[in-house]
């Protein structure tokens, strides 16, 4: 399969990001070498529904989990609905009749209201690094960004005055979200102690490592997890969990489900309305131990 056009699409009219380029490229050039290497199958010729079918079942077969094969068939059904449709392909699609495997769903981990409380309870540090290391969990937390998201802030993105920060996020949507007096103060200290690093200042993005770079996400998830690790036992200690954490902590001191959808600036409600799940579990445990017939 050649998909030279379809990276095109994705890349200049999609404008997606350049992980989820990456991921596009990785399932089509291991389909690709299935099919090359079980089938026979080169450019131009297409695949048919079973050959399809037959690399799925063997990515079964060798363990992948059910959410990445639901990803890989969500990266085939996008390539030939655009092959199709741009008369590159005579159809029928070969991916109609594809079976999704069912995928448990895991409710997102958080941490606890207290547990940030208590980490972010925490007297400034001085050292410019710290001080950056816990900038970065502030925002994270106090505006449930992405970690891609954080990566790409730069100072021209935060309003000062009107205690406020402008966030890019997937396929280039820009969300302006507010920032609490506490979020405001430490930002303001932070940019000062920044304005004295003449060798890192050179950047405008607002998080730069220690040799004035931006940051990298690796370290984004090293930040967190230190951070994480001193407040909290759970397995997951990730970026994300800060995310989830925001949302739920917002929903259980009943935040409307809408406004929580626009701060997260997800593209549906229905992707919104799993951290209400969570709160739910939350609710049942309280009656179970409150309510004289729990």
């Amino acid at each position: 399969m050649d998909y030279r056009n379809f990276m095109r699409y994705l890349r200049i009219e999609k404008r997606v990001s350049a992980h989820t380029l990456a991921a596009y490229t990785l399932d089509l050039d291991q389909v690709n070498e299935y099919l090359s290497a079980e089938w026979g199958l080169g450019d131009p010729e297409f695949p048919k529904t079973l050959h399809l079918r037959s690399w799925l079942i063997s990515l079964m077969e060798k363990g992948l989990q059910a959410r990445s094969i639901n990803r890989k068939i969500s990266t085939l059904k996008t390539y030939f609905k655009f092959m199709i449709r741009e008369g590159l392909h005579p159809g029928p699609d070969p991916c109609r009749a594809l079976q999704r495997p069912k995928t448990p769903k895991n409710l997102p981990r958080s941490v606890s209201i207290g547990s940030m409380e208590r980490l972010l309870g925490e007297g400034l540090p001085q050292d410019f690094i710290e001080l950056r290391d816990r900038c970065v969990v502030e925002l994270l937390y106090g505006c449930g960004l992405r970690r891609a998201e954080l990566i790409q802030l730069q100072w021209q993105d935060w309003d000062r005055s009107n205690a406020q920060i402008k966030v890019t996020g997937k396929r280039s949507k820009v969300r302006i979200l507010p920032l609490t007096k506490e979020l405001t103060d430490i930002l303001s200290h932070y940019r000062s102690a920044w304005e004295q690093c003449g060798s890192l200042n050179t950047s405008q993005c607002l998080f730069v490592t220690k040799k004035g770079e931006t940051l990298y996400p690796k370290l984004v998830g090293d930040i967190v997890r230190k951070a994480l690790s001193r407040v909290s036992t759970q397995d997951q200690r990730s970026p994300h969990v800060l995310r989830h954490s925001f949302a739920t902590h917002l929903l259980d001191n009943g935040a409307d489900l809408n406004a929580v959808k626009t701060l997260l600036g997800h593209a549906n409600l229905a992707a919104t309305q799993i951290y209400t799940h969570q709160s739910i579990e939350k609710l049942k445990e309280i009656h179970r131990k409150t309510h004289p017939k729990g």
